[in-house]
C-alpha cells in the first residue's frame, strides 16, 4: 500500500463518554483528525456513546449499559438478552468481574465479520478484550492497539486502599478482566501509548515486546481550548475533573487539603467535573469533612462550558496518584490556568518542570498538596506567569494533528508488516 494512498480505519471505543474521561475525548478528537488528514474513519462505539465530527459515522454496538450513570450494576432482565453477547456480558457481569472490553470486544469481531473488505485496520481504544485476536487472526484484519496505561496499575492502587478481606475480594473479582488485557495486549502485533511512564508500565505489567510499541502523544485543540479574558476567575475557585470515584485520581486527597486551607480562607470552594457518586468515597469524605457548601459537581456540559469553568477558576488540579497521561491537565493549561499537580505516573513528563510551566508535589500527601495550594493563591504574579508558561508549551509540544499524523505512521508500520 502505498505511503499516501487514504486509510480506512474502524477505530473501537468500548466507552466513549463525551466531555469527561480520556477515551470519549481521545476517540472524538484523533477521528476528527484523521478525517483532517484525508482518512476515512468509522467509530464502533458501545455506550456511553461519543460525540463525533459530523464527517465520522458512528456504529452503535449497544451493550446492556449494566453501568449506566443512572443505575449502574443493574441486573438487566431476562428479557433484554437478545443475542449471545448479551448473555456472555451478563455471565461475566454475575462472576462479579467488569464485563464491558469482553463483551465490546466480541460485538466487534460480530459486526467486522461481515464487512472484512470494508477497512484497512482496526485501531482498539483500550478494550483489549479477546474479540481483538479473532478480528487479527480469524478474519485477517490488521488491528493496532491504544492503551493510555495498563488498568493493572488501577487494581494495585485501589487493592492498598482497600480495607478489610472481603472489599479486597470483590475488588479481585472485578478486576480479573485485567488478565484478559494482559493477555491481549501481550500478543498484539503493535501495541501504541501516551508516555514514557505507560510505556515502562505496559512493558512490566503487561509484558508487551517493547519492540512492539511506540509512543504517541495525545493532544488538545488549542484554538478551542483557550484563555477567555472577558472571563473574571472567581476568587477562591479551584477546578479538577474527576470521571470516576476511584483511588486512583485522589480526588480524596484534594478534599483533604481544601478542608484544610478553608480552616485559613473561607472563600475557598471547589468545582469537579464530573458526576457525584452517592455512597463514594468522595462523598463520604464531603460529608466527613463538612464540605457540602464548598464542593459543586457539573457533569453533562457541553464543551464551550468546560472551557468557561476552567476560566472562571483561580487553580486547576490534577490531584491523581497516577496517570497515563492526563487530558484534563493539558486542557487546563491550554486555557491558560494555572495547574497545581501531583508527580503521579506520567504528570511531570507532560506539564514540565515544578515552578516553571506547572506547580508540582508529592502524591497522596494532602498535607504536600495544601502546601502547593497555599503558595498559589497567595502569590498571583506566580499563577499567571506559570499559567503563561503552561499554556505556550502546550502550544509547542500538544496537538490533535500531530497526534493523528504519527498514528498513521503506526498504522503503515502495521499494514507493512502484515503484507498489505
Amino acid at each position: 500500500m502505498a505511503q499516501d494512498t487514504p486509510l480506512r480505519i474502524a477505530l473501537l471505543a468500548y466507552r466513549g463518554k463525551p466531555h469527561v474521561g480520556g477515551q470519549g475525548v481521545y476517540v472524538r478528537h484523533l477521528a476528527k483528525a484523521l478525517v483532517d488528514l484525508g482518512h476515512h474513519v468509522e467509530v464502533l462505539g458501545g455506550q456511553p456513546y461519543p460525540v463525533l465530527d459530523e464527517r465520522v459515522p458512528l456504529v452503535e454496538l449497544p451493550s446492556l449499559d449494566i453501568y449506566n450513570d443512572h443505575f449502574p450494576m443493574r441486573m438487566p432482565g431476562i428479557w433484554e438478552l437478545k443475542r449471545w453477547t448479551d448473555f456472555l456480558e451478563v455471565g461475566a457481569f454475575s462472576l462479579g468481574t467488569f464485563p464491558e472490553p469482553l463483551a465490546f470486544s466480541m460485538r466487534a469481531w460480530d459486526h467486522l465479520r461481515h464487512r472484512t473488505g470494508d477497512f484497512d485496520i482496526v485501531h482498539d481504544n483500550q478494550c483489549l478484550g479477546y474479540g481483538l485476536l479473532l478480528i487479527e487472526k480469524q478474519l485477517k484484519l490488521p488491528v493496532l492497539g491504544t492503551i493510555h496505561h495498563p488498568i493493572t496499575v488501577d487494581r494495585r492502587l485501589e487493592l492498598e486502599a482497600a480495607e478489610g478481606w472481603y472489599k479486597k475480594l470483590t475488588l479481585r473479582r472485578w478486576y480479573a478482566f485485567t488478565r484478559m488485557q494482559t493477555e491481549v495486549a501481550r500478543r498484539l502485533e503493535r501495541v501504541v501509548t501516551v508516555s514514557e511512564n505507560s510505556f515502562k508500565d505496559i512493558v512490566r505489567d503487561h509484558k508487551v515486546d517493547p519492540e512492539r510499541m511506540a509512543i504517541v502523544p495525545v493532544g488538545v485543540d488549542v484554538d478551542l481550548f483557550r484563555p477567555l479574558p472577558e472571563v473574571t476567575p472567581v476568587p477562591g475557585r479551584l477546578v479538577t475533573t474527576a470521571s470516576a470515584d476511584v483511588t486512583m485520581k485522589g480526588l480524596k486527597y484534594l478534599l483533604e487539603a481544601l478542608a484544610k486551607l478553608r480552616t485559613e480562607r473561607d472563600d475557598l470552594h471547589l468545582v469537579v467535573i464530573g458526576k457525584r457518586k452517592p455512597g463514594g468515597a468522595s462523598d463520604a469524605a464531603i460529608k466527613k469533612l463538612g464540605l457540602e457548601d464548598h464542593v459543586e459537581f457539573v457533569t453533562g456540559v457541553p464543551e464551550q462550558r468546560i472551557i468557561e469553568l476552567y476560566s472562571e477558576a483561580e487553580l486547576a488540579v490534577v490531584p491523581s496518584l497516577y496517570e497515563g497521561f492526563s487530558l484534563p491537565a493539558i486542557e487546563a493549561m491550554s486555557c491558560g490556568v494555572p495547574l497545581v499537580a501531583t508527580t503521579g505516573g506520567a504528570i511531570p513528563e507532560v506539564v514540565g518542570k515544578d515552578g516553571d510551566t506547572a506547580l508540582l508535589c508529592a502524591p497522596g500527601d494532602s498535607e504536600a498538596l495544601a502546601a502547593r495550594l497555599r503558595t498559589a493563591l497567595e502569590t498571583p504574579d506566580l499563577r499567571q506567569t506559570v499559567g503563561a508558561r503552561g499554556r505556550q508549551r502546550i502550544i509547542d509540544r500538544w496537538s490533535w494533528r500531530h497526534t493523528a499524523e504519527k498514528t498513521v505512521e503506526q498504522y503503515r508500520i502495521r499494514l507493512e508488516a502484515a503484507g498489505r
